[in-house]
């Protein structure tokens, strides 16, 4: 039982997050803490280890979704541009009820409702697109993106829209903790990581995801619902972008069409780098969390090693290049066994 867990894709990003902590812990220096004067690690103290939870919680979320749709042999190009429309879109609904002087309450809940339903209209498209159209879903969401993020431009006329201040004050909640800590991203990001597993491990229409990844001729011969399947992962994708797009804005306070350009590659990256096979059929919910969390690490250890940042968009790219490649090495090796397997029997 053990062996086979340590054996898992996430029992090896566990460990290498654990091994790049104690790097980050011993090496990483040391500041003086502005609230007590004592010295305090760079990276082993609650206001960095927050921050990099609820710089990856954003990220993750998408890449829950993410995996859904490359588990099921699919990619989405278009998850930044879901997210930029959902967040101006929200924006432009909360400045007009907030002019209309709306209760909080009221504002938090809109806020919400807009940027899932969005969310989950942008999804629905996009997998509908690639089943009526019978094209690569490369190609779809290739041209979704630029159509999305278009609509947010010009809805929103390239401005920074500001947002009321009560949708601030609930992704921002300190929910009881001190030191100015905002803990609502992260337990958002556990809750989508607990979703997602259950949804794909525990449900029949998550094993029809991997059935469908796995091999498509065989899951329809079976009567599987192909197209139900295939459009239901691009609409929990949608889903994703919409939680992340109130999350993220809510939390920083503003929202335009220009947020989100460049998330697509750390979505996919994180999906990836957690253990979704590219060519389908294998990936976790779990899996995409850590490797959001592993690629912030990363990107937040180049600052606290104090290496020159041109050089983090070469070790995010290396470090997807070594996961693709494991995964293949992967691959190969269970093949070997399943053979083996069958040659002794």
């Amino acid at each position: 039982m053990i062996r086979r867990l340590l054996g898992t894709s996430e029992a090896g990003l566990v460990l290498i997050i654990l091994a790049l902590g104690v790097i980050l812990t011993f090496f990483g220096g040391s500041h003086a803490d502005i609230r007590t004067g004592h010295q305090v690690s760079n990276f082993l103290n609650p206001d960095t280890l927050l921050e990099i939870a609820t710089n990856s919680s954003f990220f993750a979320i998408m890449a829950v979704g993410m995996t859904a749709v490359i588990v099921s042999g699919g990619i989405d190009l278009s998850i930044g541009s879901i997210y930029a429309l959902c967040g101006v879109s929200m924006a432009l609904i909360l400045r007009v009820l907030k002019n209309g002087n709306a209760p909080p309450l009221e504002l938090i809940a809109v806020a919400i409702v807009v940027c899932v339903g969005i969310g989950l209209v942008c999804g629905f498209i996009n997998g509908a697109a690639i089943r009526a159209l019978d094209v690569h879903p490369f190609i779809i969401t290739l041209g979704t993106l630029w159509v999305f993020r278009g609509i947010a431009f010009v809805i929103s006329k390239a401005e920074s829209i500001l947002l009321p201040q009560p949708v601030v004050d609930f992704a921002k909640a300190g929910l009881g903790l001190s030191n100015g800590l905002h803990p609502v991203p992260l337990i958002a990001m556990v809750l989508a990581a607990v979703a997602g597993s259950i949804f794909l491990t525990k449900t029949a229409p998550g094993r029809r995801v991997f059935a469908v990844g796995g091999n498509l001729e065989a899951s329809r011969y079976a009567g599987l619902p192909i197209n139900r399947v295939l459009i239901g992962v691009y609409v929990l994708t949608g889903l994703g972008g919409g939680v992340a797009a109130f999350l993220g804005n809510a939390y920083y306070g503003s929202a335009s069409c220009g947020d989100a350009t460049g998330y697509e590659l750390y979505v996919i990256a994180s999906a990836v780098v957690g253990g979704a096979s590219l060519s389908g059929g294998r990936g976790s919910a779990l899996g995409a969390v850590l490797g959001a969390v592993l690629i912030q690490m990363i990107q937040e250890s180049i600052q606290i090693l104090h290496l020159d940042t041109n050089y983090e968009q070469i070790i995010v790219g290396l470090a997807i290049v070594i996961a693709v490649v494991l995964d293949r090495v992967g691959a190969r090796m269970r093949a070997k066994r399943l053979l083996a397997a069958r040659t002794d029997a």
